[in-house]
């Protein structure tokens, strides 16, 4: 229970900006803190520079610069047409007030409808082909992201909480896209436009360009103002959105565990605390966007209102017509607009921007160094194994294993044994290089591990952890999951060599079942069966069983390790276990405290040394708890 409500305690939000504690959750531990109980701080993450931020995104249209040539060229015909509609009625009224048989109404009517018609064609066709560029951009970014999520080692995941990371990958990718498509239509009609417009009214009047302008700084004052608030916010809006995702994919993979603890209460509070954090930043943030409507509105009318008295003025001494204080108006309020456009647009920004950092974010971590160039594959391999003065710690300061040195000759079966925390996990992980060591060597058949690819190193082995993952899709694809060549017989014989057949037979389908990411339809035990199987049928060279009987019943059990010894048999095996009597036929048992080897040596001579084995074996088979 302590345990649990540490956990719970670690994902409340911080009032202020703090960094975020996330938990150690290795690849072979059991539990949100893994087996060696180290946690670490995250670094906060930092803000990215704005224009560098656009100016990435802009990459990703690297292959569809046609398509921004085609926005800017139907932004400019839209642009066109708007500028001309207002030349049209000063012309109109110019003409009407010297002669009204000048020009007829039919005339009027036929160039104003064609231009409004030119400028909503134009409008359509330019949301239509920005909404196919912005998703193409996103499916982009959202293939990168989730491929560079496939090369980042193992502590990344360790130091981000998965719900976060999903945000990233799916609401932030999203926001993006809906955001992008209307932002890059803006933006290039408000050049566009402001240019037109301010040519035209140079053109028709400077003296009432002048005028015209004169609450131009009135609206940067208030944009930068309101803009420097509603990025913050946005930006901890997201943060807060992300912190929820992963509250609540924790909670629903946890909901066993806070059933069985009552501790429903909690986790609603818990939900609510961090949901009202949420609602804060969402409201600031809206709040803030809000006000730059109406602060926008008041600057417009009181544009309006100084272009009709300066008009005014300057009509009745003759200096312009009355059909120019009208054009002038008109090309007031479509000044206005794409300021009005601009600073809309500025802050819906901000939300796109607050995701596209969140997601460079991903892209910019650190991915496992590559393969050095001399680095070959590794095939055939006899499976020995030499640690020497092997040091490493999850946090430089803290070393979890320290002068480690033993040998794993081909074919035999070491057992890793110790109590919770000790280090036996961290080991098995750094045979994998899940993690490099600081010091020291790993080498298998004398060639250390930095000398093979990464890739090939992996694939010698089979791994068999304590906490089963089954994935989405057909139980017959899980078991294929390490040998996607295995023909459907030879799925069934390593079943059956396991024992798994018997259940699989029995359920609706068979083989072919589908299964989902719980599987709360199979029985932990059933599931640590197919993760046998799966083991089995790959074939490996080198098998990691991390307390792999430990969720079976005692004649399931016998059945497994009888299984497992022909696996084993002419195999490195390195088995981690807390019941010592599945490990009394171990060729090497390594005793381990504190990251350090402490006893080394077969059941018998370990018994005979009358030390931590010895009592450890006592206390169990006395029926007590080691501690």
């Amino acid at each position: 229970m302590q345990q649990s409500q540490q956990t719970q305690q670690n994902q409340q939000p911080q009032q202020t900006q703090q960094p975020q504690q996330s938990e150690i959750r290795r690849p072979f531990g059991g539990g949100n803190f893994g087996r060696g109980g180290q946690r670490f701080m995250r670094e906060p993450e930092k803000p990215k520079d704005f224009f560098k931020t656009i100016a990435r995104l802009l990459t990703y249209f690297s292959g569809q610069w046609h398509i921004l040539a085609l926005i800017f060229v139907l932004s400019l015909g839209a642009s066109v047409a708007a500028l001309i509609s207002p030349f049209l009625i000063g012309v109109t009224i110019d003409y009407l007030v010297d002669d009204p048989f000048a020009v007829t109404f039919t005339t009027i009517l036929f160039a104003l409808v064609a231009v409004y018609f030119m400028d909503s064609f134009t409008h359509f066709f330019q949301n239509w082909v920005v909404a196919g560029a912005s998703q193409r951009l996103v499916k982009t970014m959202r293939t990168a992201v989730f491929a560079r999520l496939q090369v980042l080692p193992i502590k990344f995941f360790d130091a981000h909480p998965h719900g976060e990371l999903m945000s990233r990958l799916s609401n932030d990718t999203d926001n993006i896209a809906s955001i992008l498509g209307s932002a890059l239509i803006s933006l290039t009609s408000i050049v566009i436009t402001l240019t037109g417009v301010l040519t035209m009214m140079l053109i028709l009047s400077p003296t009432m360009t002048f005028f015209s302008l004169t609450a131009v700084p009135f609206f940067f004052i208030v944009s930068k103002t309101i803009a420097s608030r509603t990025r913050r916010y946005f930006k901890e809006q997201q943060t807060a959105l992300g912190r929820l995702n992963a509250k609540i994919e924790e909670d629903i993979t946890g909901m066993p565990v806070i059933k069985a603890y009552s501790y429903e209460n909690h986790a609603i509070a818990e939900f609510a605390q961090i949901n009202e954090q949420l609602r804060h930043y969402g409201t600031q943030a809206q709040i803030w966007s809000g006000f730059i409507m109406p602060a926008m509105n008041i600057i417009n009318s009181l544009s309006f209102a100084i272009v009709v008295f300066a008009g005014s003025f300057l009509a009745i001494n003759g200096y312009i017509t009355i059909g120019i204080i009208a054009t002038f108006i008109a090309y007031s309020r479509q000044f206005a607009r794409p300021l009005n456009d601009l600073a809309s647009t500025y802050n819906q920004f901000q939300s796109a921007l607050a995701g596209a950092e969140r997601v460079f974010g991903i892209l910019d971590e650190q991915e496992e160094p590559p393969d050095t160039p001399t680095a070959v594959t590794l095939t055939d391999t006899k499976g020995d194994i030499l640690f020497q003065d092997v040091k490493f710690g999850y946090k430089p300061d803290i070393p979890i294993i320290s002068n480690c040195n033993f040998r794993a000759p081909p074919g035999s079966v070491i057992a890793l044994v110790g109590p919770t925390g000790a280090g036996k996990t961290t080991i098995v992980n750094l045979i994998t290089r899940f993690y490099d060591i600081e010091q020291g060597t790993i080498t298998i058949d004398g060639i250390p591990l930095q000398g093979y690819t990464r890739n090939s190193l992996r694939r010698i082995f089979g791994i068999v952890l304590q906490d089963t993952y089954l994935f989405t899709g057909t139980l017959l694809d899980n078991l294929r999951y390490g040998n996607e060549s295995a023909t459907l017989e030879n799925v069934v014989q390593a079943a059956k060599l396991v024992g798994a057949d018997h259940f699989i037979s029995q359920l609706p389908d068979g083989y072919n079942t589908i299964l989902t990411e719980n599987s709360r339809t199979l029985s932990q035990g059933q599931r640590q069966l197919l993760a046998i199987t799966r083991c089995v049928l790959a074939d490996p060279a080198i098998l990691i069983l991390d307390e792999a009987t430990s969720s079976v019943d005692t004649r399931t059990e016998i059945k497994i390790q009888s299984a497992m010894k022909m696996l084993m048999k002419g195999r490195t095996s390195f088995v981690i276990a807390h019941r010592l009597r599945t490990v009394i036929n171990a060729d090497e048992i390594l005793v381990i405290n504190h990251g350090k080897i402490i006893e080394q040596g077969n059941h018998a001579q370990l018994m005979q040394k009358n030390g931590v084995y010895n009592k450890m074996f006592q206390m169990q088979m006395g029926g007590l708890v080691a501690e």
